[in-house]
């Protein structure tokens, strides 16, 4: 699907039109835009909202999308406030879904045209336009949202290797998987994609947030305790180490998924199976602290602490992720719940939102 869209060889006549094009739709781009901008790191009020931005410009084999949706990520959140560093002044975000307003001749010459429906993977994406290498872009098939196709790049590209590739091959179809935090956005689309595969699936998540998590198609929910006040779930509140060895026949889990981070290390490795692997993808709860290697000994197990950039290293990895995930899509075969769209102007509200556990699905802006 995508593939075929993207390798087309386009004849001379094309490529000029494309020239006419690109000088067309360039010449109409405001010279500024509306975008949520990082000036100095810290809370989510360092995220401020700006209407005179400069556009970006088009390098060759880029394209300019008019964004219509903005994905919130939590690596938006580490970002913002200075744990993973970025050079000041940035737009924050890394996952646009739009329309292609203007390409440059290297671009039309891949068949991408003026109009096309795509989402997205780049830095700087809460803004009204985004330059885009071509080779970065996602066709949008007719039948899939916009707001879903943009829910698709960050979260249900990571769901996806880390379902399929993270685990290095080392949990198979019939094994155990537990999944954390599986009513949040990310793993919403992970436990369903582990069922897919073939994978027994026990995941967690709040009883603030059962109704969504229920739906997901797990063969066993752990459901845990809110820490009072707050929309955070409480994983002291279950014995998750035991109800897993009781629910495993005291084999575990020969993978975990672990989005959560300093609250949930432990359990994590607790609840593996021999020659399991602890995957730890994201600090939700905290960034996960040093253990020693001989904590792994007990089992023999492994740990990773994978990135999405490793995983679509080049076009064809990223076509191949992308073509399984829009066809499920199209299938029925996966349910993608946006929570809550924050129009741009509010974006600290959208980060303040994000952090404080309230999402039961995708969080977007709304550019």
């Amino acid at each position: 699907m995508l593939v075929s869209v993207l390798s087309k060889t386009c004849l001379g006549s094309t490529k000029n039109v494309g020239k006419l094009i690109t000088a067309r739709f360039m010449s109409d781009l405001p010279k500024t835009m509306r975008a949520a901008v990082v000036r100095d790191v810290g809370d989510a009020n360092a995220l401020k909202y700006e209407t005179d931005y400069p556009t970006p410009p088009m390098e060759p084999n880029e394209v300019i999308v008019k964004n219509e949706y903005a994905g919130i990520n939590f690596i938006d959140t580490y970002h913002r406030s200075g744990l993973y560093a970025r050079d000041l002044p940035f737009i924050g975000g890394q996952e646009g879904g739009g329309v292609v307003a203007a390409v440059s001749d290297g671009a039309a010459a891949q068949g991408i045209k003026v109009g096309d429906r795509v989402a997205y993977s780049v830095l700087q994406t809460y803004a009204e336009y985004s330059a885009v290498p071509a080779s970065k872009l996602l066709p949008v098939p007719d039948g899939v949202g916009l707001d879903v196709a943009t829910a698709c790049v960050v979260q249900g590209l990571t769901a996806h290797y880390l379902t399929t590739s993270a685990h290095a091959g080392l949990i198979q179809p019939g094994e155990w998987c537990l999944i954390h935090g599986v009513a949040g956005g990310t793993c919403q689309w992970a436990a369903q994609m582990a069922k897919l595969r073939g994978y027994k699936v026990i995941g967690t998540c709040p009883k603030g947030k059962q109704d969504v998590a229920s739906g997901l198609g797990c063969d066993e929910l752990i459901v845990l305790d809110e820490v009072p006040g707050t929309s955070y779930e409480d994983y002291d509140s279950v014995d998750i180490v035991s109800r897993v060895m009781e629910v495993t026949g005291g084999k575990g889990c020969k993978s975990v998924i672990d989005g959560i981070g300093k609250s949930t290390v432990d359990i994590s490795l607790g609840s593996l199976a021999q020659r399991g692997i602890f995957i730890s993808f994201g600090n939700a709860s905290g960034a996960v602290p040093a253990f020693p290697v001989l904590k792994l000994i007990g089992k023999s197990a492994y740990v990773t602490r994978p990135k999405l950039l490793d995983y679509i290293r080049n076009r064809q990895e990223l076509v191949e992720r992308a073509d399984e995930i829009f066809a499920w899509l199209l299938q029925g075969k996966l349910s993608v719940k946006v929570d809550t769209i924050f129009p741009l102007e509010k974006a600290a509200e959208g980060h303040i939102y994000l952090e404080a556990g309230k999402s039961k699905g995708k969080v977007l802006y709304k550019i």
